[in-house]
């Protein structure tokens, strides 16, 4: 089979088309046909070794074990089930959970073994893959490119609101809202649990595009009144931020949050350190939440959303498996709309 790998810590150049061997599934394990694989924040930063905070790293502190086949957002096939699996069979179309976990219920995604599929496990930039058989979800949509955006951004995506916990009316500001996990977090938290959104792009002219998602009001990030514009969209001070973005808009969150208001973060693309008056946090009374990936309980509500048209997959862009390298440099391109998929 064809499959993209990782070579070693870098650049664009450690992406290399190969040739290997189908793996085999264990016992406990199918083989999926990859039909299309969506490109995250996830395999760049793996590849590049920024998840380290003093030396490079990939998912996990111990680093990555090169060559490693990255992709975690998996929609395909069922070609193959090791002798044990009774609840799948040849020929079903499955989503893939993205790690393995052999933490509690509730509390999968920070047990300290969490290991995810494309940085501890080859993953998607693939022909085929294997998965433990409990950890592939049936497809929620009938095309496998829509169904394959949603395992990694939309779990982020789905736990970070469930996070802040927004009441119908409330207003959340979504920051990066045209990026895969934003677009996300403004279907979430607007048309599932009923908030008023306030969308934060780039580029005003993706804003028609963005209330179609469900946000109330789309302000431009590069406005020198954004501060003000928020707080006139949100009527007053608002209830809570989803984060994506980092330091670059960290200040303007925590000013324009009200008393008891909720900031989550999941990303830090437009800076990952900052400054931060502890004051600001105590005496505002605001709630700090650290989120990544989420619960199989979230996913499993995800697909549910996703079955019933609440959340509609986004793409921007889909490219060959082949051509991996040109995928991932335009993934980091400002002013797209949605998600990037891969399609072997």
């Amino acid at each position: 089979m064809k499959a993209v790998q990782v070579t070693g810590y870098g650049g664009l150049d450690q992406l290399q088309v190969m040739e290997k061997e189908i793996p085999k599934p264990k016992s406990n394990e199918v083989l999926v046909q990859v039909k299309a694989c969506a490109i995250n924040n996830t395999e760049i930063w793996m590849r590049e070794g920024a998840y380290g905070t003093g030396e490079e790293s990939g998912w996990r502190p111990e680093g990555v074990n090169f060559p490693r086949t990255p992709g975690s957002d998996i929609a395909g096939k069922v070609v193959e089930t090791g002798s044990h699996v009774t609840d799948l069979n040849t020929g079903d179309d499955v989503v893939l959970f993205p790690f393995t976990s052999s933490g509690e219920e509730g509390y999968e995604h920070i047990s300290e073994d969490m290991s995810f599929i494309g940085s501890e496990y080859d993953g998607g930039y693939a022909e085929y893959v294997v998965w433990p058989a409990e950890l592939c979800n049936p497809m929620p949509l009938q095309d496998y490119k829509e169904s394959a955006v949603f395992s990694v951004s939309g779990l982020t995506a789905w736990h970070m609101v469930e996070q802040i916990a927004p009441k119908p009316g409330e207003t959340v500001m979504v920051t990066g809202a045209n990026g895969g996990v934003g677009s996300l977090n403004v279907q979430i938290a607007a048309n599932v649990f009923g908030a008023e959104v306030i969308a934060i792009v780039g580029d005003l002219s993706l804003a028609d595009k963005m209330k179609e998602l469900g946000a109330a009001h789309v302000l431009s990030y590069r406005s020198d009144k954004l501060e003000e514009e928020i707080l006139e969209a949100g009527g007053g001070s608002i209830d809570a931020v989803l984060d994506v973005v980092g330091d670059a808009l960290f200040h303007t969150s925590l000013q324009v949050l009200k008393k008891g208001g909720k900031f989550c973060t999941s990303g830090s693309a437009g800076g990952q350190q900052t400054e931060l008056d502890f004051r600001t946090l105590y005496l505002k009374h605001i709630t700090m939440f650290g989120s990544v990936l989420g619960t199989r309980a979230d996913f499993n509500k995800l697909m549910d959303a996703i079955a019933n048209h609440q959340v509609k997959p986004v793409i921007d862009r889909t490219f060959p498996l082949e051509e991996a390298k040109d995928a991932q440099k335009y993934f980091k391109e400002s002013g797209k709309l949605g998600k990037i998929v891969l399609i072997p």
